[in-house]
């Protein structure tokens, strides 16, 4: 089991800044992709970026792109997203997951196998 904790949400004003940290603990962590994903009220929880084990493969969402950065640590056992540039839009519960194994599909849910308790993020214009 893996067991991953977020932390690092809060409110932030249009174009700040927040850097959101998730730390693994259980079993082995540097052979996991790590994710993060957000899910706004109302709407489907959806990717937001994604880095493989070996940190030289990352995927992110459109519109996040050059604005969001995620990172790992593997001696620390944790992931990073930095946000830049923040929007409204970024307003929901930011999700760091972790998948075993080989991913075919970074963006789809369903391919993670282990899921953090959220922190909210909400941007105000």
């Amino acid at each position: 089991q893996v067991q991953l904790v977020e932390s690092g949400g809060g409110v932030a004003q249009a174009g700040g800044s927040l850097r959101l940290s998730c730390v693994a603990s259980g079993r082995t962590f540097d052979r996991n992709a790590m994710a993060w994903f957000r899910q706004a009220p109302g709407k489907e929880r959806e990717f937001v970026a994604v880095i493989g084990w070996t940190t030289t493969s990352s995927y992110y969402l459109d519109s996040v792109k050059g604005r969001f950065t995620i990172s790992r640590d593997n001696a620390k056992n944790t992931a990073y997203l930095q946000m830049n540039d923040l929007k409204f839009e970024d307003t929901a519960i930011y999700y760091c997951a972790s998948g075993e194994g080989y991913i075919s599909d970074y963006a789809a849910r369903d391919e993670y196998d282990y899921w953090g308790q959220g922190t909210q993020v909400t941007v105000s214009s």
